[in-house]
C-alpha cells in the first residue's frame, strides 16, 4: 500500500542498539526474537540472603557508573551513525536519561556523559546533546524534541538515543524496599538491566521501499500511580493514546500489534488491558503484545527507543504483526506517552 504522508511525521532510518543479549542492533534482535535472555546472577543480595537477577552488558571490562554509559551510548550512536551514513560530529544528538529524581541516578550525570562519550568516541560534538529527563516516557519526549528541530528549526536529520542501568546498588535497595524488584521474597517485581539504543530519524522521502514512520504522537499523566492506593482505570494511558491516535487521525481498531515497556510487574500488565478494552471495537483473533524486557531486563530510558529499534528491524526481517503499531509507555511517577507507527511506501515526501 502507498500513501501520501501527512506533516510532522517522522521515519526512522537507521538504528544502534547495546543490551545484555547483544552488543548491537543485529545480534540483540536475534536474540530478542528467539527469547533468549542473559539473566545471570549478580553482586547483589537480597533481603532474603539470596543473589539478584540482572541482566548486565557484557563489555570487555568490568567498568561502572558513567564511564560504562558513555561507553554503550558511544557503541550505539557510531552503529546507527554508519548504518545512516551520517557525521555523528554535526548531527543533533537528543539523550533520554532517568528522571532526576530517581534513586541511584549518577550525580551531574548530563553534563558528565557528554564529555565522557565525546571521550568514548574520540571526537568534538558541535552542539551539545538535547537532554530528555523523562525516564521510561522520554523516547517520546525525545521524538517530540527531534520533530521540532526537523520542521521548525530545518534540521534534517536527527539521533534521539537513551542509556539507562538499574544495575546500581541505590537503585536496586530503594526498589526492593518498595517490593518492585524480582527477589527471593517478591515474584511480583521486575529484573533490574541496562542498554543503549539510537534510532535516525527524518522527514520521510518519496521512495519504493517501505519506510517505518510515526506519524502521532500523544502524552497525559495517570493519578493512579503504582505508589498510590487510588484504583487504576488506565485514565493518563487512554488520553495519551487518544492524543496519539487523533494526530495520526486513526484508532485501535486499525492497529495490528502493539509494543510496550511493562517489565514484570503486574500493575502495568493491567494497565495495559484496561486501555484495550477501553479503545478496540472491533473482535482481533489475536493482538500480540510485544515486550523487550522478558529478555533484556528493566533498562528505563533506554527502552523506548531500543523498542523502536527492534520494531524496525522486525519490519527488515519480515517478522512483524501487520503494518500498524502502538506504542506506548508509563513512568511510576504517572508520566504517560504513546505513539503510532506504520510501515508503508511514501509517494508524496
Amino acid at each position: 500500500m502507498m500513501t501520501e504522508v501527512v506533516n510532522q511525521t517522522l521515519a526512522i532510518t537507521a538504528s544502534g542498539m547495546v543490551t545484555g543479549v547483544g552488543l548491537d542492533a543485529p545480534s540483540s534482535c536475534a536474540a530478542i526474537r528467539a527469547a533468549i535472555d542473559n539473566f545471570q546472577d549478580t553482586h547483589f543480595m537480597d533481603e532474603g540472603g539470596e543473589w539478584m537477577l540482572g541482566c548486565e552488558v557484557p563489555l570487555e571490562q568490568p567498568w561502572r557508573g558513567v564511564v560504562k554509559l558513555a561507553k554503550m551510548l558511544a557503541m550505539a550512536l557510531l552503529e546507527c551513525a554508519e548504518q545512516g551514513a551520517i557525521n555523528l560530529v554535526d548531527t543533533p544528538i537528543v539523550l533520554c536519561l532517568s528522571e532526576t529524581e530517581r534513586p541511584g541516578r549518577f550525580a551531574d550525570l548530563s553534563s558528565k556523559i557528554f564529555e565522557q562519550t565525546q571521550k568514548e568516541l574520540d571526537i568534538t560534538f558541535s552542539r551539545p546533546f538535547y537532554i530528555v529527563e523523562h525516564g521510561r516516557v522520554g523516547a517520546l519526549v525525545g521524538m517530540l524534541r527531534a520533530r521540532g528541530l526537523i520542521y521548525d528549526e530545518n534540521q534534517s536529520k536527527v539521533i534521539v538515543a537513551g542509556v539507562d542501568t538499574l544495575l546500581v546498588a541505590a537503585s536496586i535497595k530503594a526498589y526492593e524496599q518498595k517490593d518492585r524488584i524480582l527477589t527471593s521474597k517478591n515474584s511480583n517485581g521486575f529484573i533490574p538491566g541496562e542498554a543503549a539504543a539510537a534510532i535516525l530519524v527524518e522527514a520521510p522521502k518519496a521512495e519504493q521501499q517501505p519506510q517505518l514512520l510515526c506519524e502521532g504522537i500523544g502524552f497525559g499523566v495517570e493519578k493512579a500511580t503504582i505508589d498510590s492506593d487510588i484504583p487504576l482505570r488506565a485514565e493518563g494511558l487512554s488520553e495519551a493514546i487518544a492524543n496519539a491516535f487523533e494526530e495520526a487521525n486513526t484508532s485501535m481498531n486499525e492497529m495490528d500489534f502493539r509494543i510496550v515497556d511493562v517489565a514484570g510487574e503486574q500493575y502495568w500488565f493491567k494497565e495495559t488491558a484496561l486501555v484495550v478494552g477501553r479503545f478496540l471495537r472491533v473482535h482481533k483473533e489475536g493482538f500480540p503484545l510485544w515486550h523487550i524486557t522478558d529478555c533484556i531486563g528493566e533498562v528505563g530510558a533506554a527502552i523506548g527507543i531500543a523498542s523502536i529499534a527492534y520494531v524496525k528491524l522486525a519490519y527488515e526481517k519480515a517478522f512483524d504483526e501487520g503494518k500498524n503499531m502502538l506504542q506506548h509507555l508509563s513512568n511510576s511517577d504517572g508520566k504517560r506517552g504513546a505513539a503510532v507507527f506504520t510501515h508503508k511506501v511514501v509517494v508524496n515526501g
